[in-house]
């Protein structure tokens, strides 16, 4: 028995839906870090733009969550647009982002009172064609706000990133739960880079890629953004017996050949 041919009616909305995936594909794009070693466990060689990404910090303390601040919003600085910044905490400081590529011309900022608020208002704002990135600050997200960010930032096309803090030591396990995000990050403060002199180097982060859609998990010893948001590979460092050596053995040769 042949089978029915189909209606001139879903056909054309067949015809509508591919149109439309089409465009959504096009209007994506990815942004890379910049380094091969991280961009090449991603998908596409880089971050997805026109999508969700959870960061957050390597441990329950300050110092921590200020690292998965600093990382989105280098991140966040290498987009175009302005960026919306939504937080329920009055903790957040401008200079800092300043340091590493975020100017507060750029940035609009939403004190927002609870996580619903911070939910409603990142949704809005990921609808918005505007924006080049929304971060927002949140504790709990459930998979079903998630979708909804997700298919939010599909349809402008900005990018999304939900940082993580918590008040409580017991929201944490929290992370751990599936959500629709494309990536997920945690970030560890390490020791900062030596100097010659007495002072503080540039930061050092442990990057842990948790989780990547269509991607590989990883771990990454990275140096903290720079005034333009980049990242760099961790300098190896030598200790000064060995690093003095070569000055060392020179003027051995040239004492020998006197």
């Amino acid at each position: 028995m042949p089978a029915p041919e189909p209606r001139p009616a879903l056909e054309a909305l067949r015809a509508q839906v591919s149109r439309l995936e089409g465009q959504g594909r096009r209007r994506r794009g990815v942004l890379p870090f910049g380094m091969p070693e991280i961009d090449g466990r991603l998908p596409d060689g880089g971050l997805a733009l026109g999508a969700l990404h959870e960061v957050a910090g390597g441990g329950h303390d300050a110092l921590n969550a200020a690292a998965s601040g600093l990382f989105s919003a280098g991140i966040a600085a290498r987009t175009r647009g302005k960026v919306l910044w939504i937080a329920t905490r009055q903790d957040l400081y401008a200079p800092a982002l300043q340091q590493v590529g975020l100017s507060a011309r750029r940035t609009i900022y939403v004190a927002a009172s609870s996580d619903v608020d911070v939910l409603a208002c990142f949704e809005e704002a990921l609808r918005h064609q505007g924006l080049g990135a929304v971060v927002a600050e949140v504790a709990r997200l459930s998979m079903t706000a998630s979708r909804r960010l997700q298919l939010a930032a599909e349809t402008s096309g900005a990018l999304g990133i939900a940082i993580r803090r918590w008040r409580r030591q017991t929201d944490a396990a929290d992370f751990g739960q599936p959500t629709a995000s494309v990536t997920r990050w945690r970030v560890s403060v390490l020791p900062s880079v030596p100097l010659p002199v007495p002072g503080v180097g540039r930061s050092r982060w442990l990057l842990e890629l948790i989780r990547a859609r269509a991607g590989e998990c990883a771990d990454f010893e990275v140096e903290a953004c720079d005034a333009k948001g980049r990242l760099a590979p961790c300098r190896l460092t030598l200790p000064a017996a060995l690093a003095d050596r070569p000055a060392q053995e020179a003027a051995g040769h040239r004492r020998a050949r006197a």
